[in-house]
C-alpha cells in the first residue's frame, strides 16, 4: 500500500505537471465521476492545486470542485507528455486529467470521488485524519498525546490508526519500531514517554527523508527505493520490512514476521533486538 511519503511525492508530481493548467480532456470508467463530467464539465477548468493528506490526494478544480483519490493496495498516479505510452495497462486506467502539455493518468485507484469543499470537510475517515507528521510544523507531544489516548492497541496498530496519525503505513510501521528497538505487539499503555517521543520523532524522520527533491519526483508511484538504513547499497536500505528469515543487520537473529491487526497486514521485527517485555506484556492485558 503506498504510504504517506509517496502520496506526498505523487501530489507534488501532479503539482508541478498540472498546477494552474487548463484542463483540456476529462476521461473517467468511473459512472459516478462520469456523471460529475457529463453535468458540469470538467474541460475548462483550472487545477487549482494538488495536494496530500495522509493517504490521500486531492485534486482542486476551479468552481468548487475536489477529486479525493485513496490508492489502497494498488493504485497510483502517473504523468505522461502526449503521445507517450503508459506504463500500465489501459484495463487499469481509472481517470485520464489532460492538459495541453500533459496527461494524469489514475490507474487500478478504487476510491475516487468528488467533492466540493462541504462534503469534503463532512467525508467519513477523511474529516477526522490524525496530524499529517509530512508537514512543515508539527506538534509531536500532541501525536504522542494522541496514540496515548488509545492504550488499549498494539503499538503497530496505532501506528497505522489514520485518525491517531496520518501517514505512517506498513513499510514504516515495521522499519519505526525496530529503530526505536520497540516491539510492535506491545501496548501502548507499556510505552515509555521516552519510547512513545521516540516513535513519534523516527516516523517523521523517516517521512521526511524519503521526499526530498533527491528522492524522486519524475515517478508518483512507489519505486522500492525506499530507506531507513541511511546505507548506500541498495540491497541494505530497510532494517526489517519484507526480510523474513534473513539475518538482522544488527544482531544477526533471523527476522520474524506475522500478521497484526484487523486489517491483517504483515508486520516485521528481529525477536533479539526488540523483545517482548513480560513486565510489558502483562501490563498491557486488556482489562
Amino acid at each position: 500500500m503506498p504510504e504517506g511519503d509517496t502520496i506526498y511525492r505523487a501530489a507534488r508530481t501532479l503539482q508541478l505537471g498540472l498546477g494552474g493548467q487548463k484542463i483540456t480532456r476529462f476521461e473517467s470508467v468511473l459512472p459516478k465521476l462520469s456523471r460529475v463530467d457529463y453535468d458540469a464539465p470538467l474541460a475548462g477548468r483550472t487545477v487549482e492545486r494538488v495536494e496530500a493528506r495522509g493517504k490521500w490526494l486531492l485534486i482542486y478544480f476551479s468552481g468548487d470542485l475536489i477529486l479525493l483519490t485513496h490508492m489502497l493496495m494498488s493504485g497510483s498516479w502517473h504523468i505522461y507528455r502526449p503521445g507517450e505510452s503508459w506504463k500500465r495497462s489501459a484495463h487499469d486506467m481509472r481517470i485520464v486529467i489532460e492538459t495541453e502539455k500533459l496527461i494524469a493518468v489514475a490507474f487500478a485507484v478504487p476510491v475516487a470521488e468528488f467533492h466540493t469543499a462541504e462534503t469534503l470537510a463532512r467525508r467519513d475517515r477523511f474529516k477526522d485524519l490524525g496530524p499529517r507528521l509530512l508537514d512543515a510544523e508539527v506538534d509531536e507531544a500532541e501525536v504522542a498525546r494522541r496514540l496515548r489516548s488509545r492504550p488499549e492497541l498494539e503499538v503497530g496498530v496505532a501506528l497505522m490508526t489514520q485518525h491517531l496519525v496520518s501517514g505512517i503505513g506498513n513499510a514504516y510501521k515495521s522499519e519505526v519500531c525496530f529503530t526505536c528497538r520497540v516491539n510492535p505487539f506491545r501496548r501502548v499503555a507499556s510505552l515509555t514517554d521516552q519510547e512513545l517521543a521516540a516513535l513519534v520523532s523516527t516516523s517523521r524522520k523517516f517521512l521526511r527523508a524519503n521526499v526530498t527533491d533527491a528522492s524522486g519526483d519524475a515517478i508518483v508511484t512507489y519505486t522500492g527505493m525506499r530507506r531507513t538504513t541511511g546505507r548506500a547499497n541498495p540491497n541494505d536500505r530497510l532494517w526489517v520490512y519484507r526480510r523474513t528469515g534473513e539475518p538482522c543487520r544488527k544482531c544477526g537473529a533471523p527476522i520474524e514476521a506475522r500478521k497484526q491487526g484487523p486489517d491483517a497486514r504483515t508486520t516485521f521485527w528481529c525477536p533479539t533486538c526488540q523483545p517482548m517485555p513480560h513486565a510489558a506484556t502483562a501490563a498491557a492485558a486488556p482489562s
